[in-house]
């Protein structure tokens, strides 16, 4: 099943990341893109999320240099731009796969993309991984490690219930139940000619 191999990718990302645990390390996805596109891309889209994961959390470090946090946004956005491309190609192996399918004549569209529940299920992942460390933390109180346990019990139930929707979804896809419409991402503020102050400075 597809949402196995994802969960399964995300974890594996999440831990790789981790053993180095900085931002810095050099990325290497571990799944050939002619042999696995979708593997490849799951694995990619994971380490972007990863990384500006620790990003937003170096940027909030009261006592950080201001010319380090501009630095620091300016990667922000760039991984942002990235993470939308990569659901972007996600949604794009998704209308290749499905390319072939007849949507039924009362088939529905869904309020999102397979790959934008995808995006949610890489974040959910993440989520799940550091409450687990807060969970587990020993130098943590008592108090503290059983309130994030409470919420990684939560979180893990959201991932089920996630991972069903898209389970779902992609087999009403397959079915002609539903039929996908995927609209580009129409982002202005990184773009020249649509954010007014870069549009000035251009000139």
């Amino acid at each position: 099943m597809f949402i196995e191999k994802a969960n399964r990718i995300f974890k594996e990302v999440i831990e790789t990341y981790h053993v180095a645990n900085t931002v810095d390390q050099p990325f290497t996805n571990t799944y050939d893109k002619e042999e696995d596109l979708l593997g490849h891309l799951l694995y990619r889209k994971c380490w972007i999320d990863t990384v500006q994961w620790h990003y937003e959390d170096i940027i909030r470090d009261p006592e950080i240099d201001p010319v380090a946090a501009l630095t620091l946004k300016r990667k922000i956005d760039a991984s942002n731009q990235d993470r939308t491309d990569m659901v972007e190609y996600i949604d794009s192996y998704f209308l290749d796969t499905h390319k072939d399918v007849v949507a039924k004549d009362n088939a529905t569209i869904n309020t999102e993309s397979p790959a934008w529940g995808v995006d949610r299920l890489s974040i959910l992942a993440l989520k799940v991984y550091h409450m687990h460390e807060e969970a587990t933390r020993d130098n943590a109180s008592q108090s503290h490690r059983d309130a994030c346990q409470t919420k990684l019990d939560i979180l893990l139930e959201q991932r089920v219930d996630l991972s069903t929707a898209i389970d779902t979804l992609l087999d009403d896809i397959t079915r002609g139940d539903k039929y996908m419409k995927v609209y580009k991402q129409m982002k202005m503020y990184n773009d020249d000619e649509l954010n007014p102050v870069l549009r000035n400075i251009k000139k």
